[in-house]
């Protein structure tokens, strides 16, 4: 009974450290009136069931200013960094959020709040 909890207890771990992409950094860099972002995200890629599938900049009203998606897992680079450029940011925005997916779990609740330069 105990091995059979402790290997319950085990699978569900992995599990819930799966599920979530944790973004580990984030810098930004503008060209005239276009920012690129690069975005390094922590996630417990399994292969193709479940992977870090993308991530998104958004303003602070909550509507999105670029995408970045994810085409597959990335099991052995681990944190993993992606860019995005061409992201154009309204006039007054200060700063902007970023928040990543997966593609078993969705959005992840945690985002990241950055402070343009």
């Amino acid at each position: 009974m105990k091995a059979l909890l402790a290997l319950i207890t085990t699978l569900f771990a992995g599990v819930a450290m799966a599920s979530d992409v944790e973004i580990v950094n984030v810098e930004a860099s503008q060209s005239g009136s276009l920012w690129r972002f690069d975005v390094t995200l922590r996630h417990g890629d399994t292969g193709r069931d479940h992977y870090a599938d993308g991530w998104e900049v958004l303003a602070p009203d909550g509507s999105r200013l670029g995408m970045r998606v994810l085409v597959h897992p990335h099991v052995e680079e681990q944190p993993f960094t992606r860019s995005l450029g061409g992201v154009e940011i309204p006039e007054g925005i200060t700063s902007v959020t970023i928040r990543a997916r997966d593609n078993t779990d969705g959005w992840t609740a945690k985002t990241y709040r950055f402070d343009l330069p």
